[in-house]
């Protein structure tokens, strides 16, 4: 499939000032005369300049004087390249279609191409609502995916003349065929989310960690993002302190550097095959701080890919294996397998039906332990209900 027909090409003055030899700019192909060869890259950066999901007045595709990736791109190929090989491609920036749902369609199919050839969409936005192309990309895959979203609030809003950045978890609930099997939001704030909305999460079983629980301990977020196929993070949920370029302004938030943890977690899962980072608005960005964050986030996604261990065979010697019972005279035991050389833990969940084969979930030390005392975890339940 020729790509470049969806693709504008990048000005070479966005990198006129990039020198240095080991910057990671000197490592990336980008799309500036010749349209370069994505099928052998490991990761592909695409722009994507559509703001009309942040209102609903907005019909024409937007022109913007300064695009959302331009400044993101600037510092990300500033930074100094890290350890290992660097198979990186620029796409460039994606047209927008004539109407925003045409951009919808449009980035589907290349999320789809993308990832039909193991190479990871990198998509810098844009509205949010773009996660819905985001998640289209997966249709053709024919089995069942799990998504995470990292957003100051929940977008499932019911009301009907809200902005499509606001619905647009509404839109993948309503998608038919229907192949989300789990659905995680870090980050949210709850004076930002309907109670309504929170109430929907819980009825389909989903999971929803507030920003304070992932300032208690980021790294609880890890087996959560490493569950996920797919990742898409709202700068909304990054406090102004570190991310100032994004409306309206939160005074709270993650911070910077709980950002990047998890874009590193992200990039270090096996099953992850598409980030993408939306709700940067450069028109904010007057000192490039965002650009900066942004930037530094997808580094670490890139550091965490090439750091992949590649561990899904949970019968190999890579693993222990460990059965907890609950008690004595009971014959039910939970399964763990804990892997020898990163030390994560996974879950063994079977399924009420024995028509179903089990699942295994990624799940913390902290599942294990509380296991062990007698309790069920939290993550386990989830999974049943789901499965059945």
């Amino acid at each position: 499939m020729n790509l470049s027909i969806f693709f504008e090409p990048l000005s070479e003055d966005t990198f006129a000032t990039l020198t240095k030899p080991r910057t990671l700019g000197s490592y990336i192909s980008r799309f500036v005369g010749k349209f370069p060869d994505w099928r052998s890259a490991d990761i592909a950066i695409l722009g994507v300049n559509e703001t009309r999901g942040r209102n609903t007045e907005q019909e024409d595709a937007p022109e913007l004087t300064v695009a959302p990736a331009r400044l993101v791109r600037q510092k990300l190929y500033g930074l100094n390249k890290g350890t290992g090989r660097c198979q990186i491609v620029d796409l460039g920036n994606l047209r927008p279609g004539i109407t925003l749902e045409d951009t919808h369609l449009r980035l589907k199919e290349i999320v789809e191409v993308l990832i039909s050839h193991n190479t990871i969409p990198v998509i810098i936005g844009g509205s949010h609502d773009l996660e819905y192309g985001q998640y289209m990309g997966y249709e053709h895959l024919d089995r069942v995916v799990n998504m995470v979203t990292v957003d100051s609030s929940v977008d499932m809003t019911e009301d009907t003349d809200a902005a499509p950045n606001k619905k647009q978890l509404r839109q993948i609930l309503m998608h038919e065929p229907n192949y989300l099997f789990s659905l995680s939001q870090i980050g949210y704030q709850s004076y930002f989310v309907e109670p309504e909305v929170m109430a929907t999460f819980e009825k389909m079983h989903f999971e929803s960690y507030r920003v304070g629980e992932v300032h208690r301990s980021v790294q609880e977020m890890e087996p959560v993002v490493r569950v996920a196929d797919l990742l898409t993070f709202d700068i909304s949920a990054i406090r102004h302190q570190d991310a100032p370029a994004t409306e309206p302004a939160n005074p709270f938030g993650l911070t910077g550097e709980e950002a990047c943890q998890i874009c590193w977690y992200a990039g270090l899962n096996d099953n992850l095959t598409s980030l993408g980072i939306y709700e940067y608005d450069p028109t904010l960005d007057d000192r490039g701080l965002t650009a900066m964050t942004v930037a530094t986030m997808i580094w670490y996604f890139v550091e965490g890919y090439y750091h992949r261990k590649n561990e899904t065979n949970f019968n190999s010697r890579n693993f222990t294996k460990y059965a907890v019972a609950f008690t004595d005279d009971n014959p039910d035991r939970m399964i763990f397998y804990k892997s020898r050389s990163s030390e994560k833990w996974w879950l063994e969940v079977e399924p009420l039906s024995s028509e179903k084969g089990s699942r295994i979930v990624p799940c913390s030390y902290e599942d294990y332990l509380q296991a062990t005392k007698g309790e069920v975890p939290n993550r386990w339940i989830l999974t049943q209900a789901r499965i059945g």
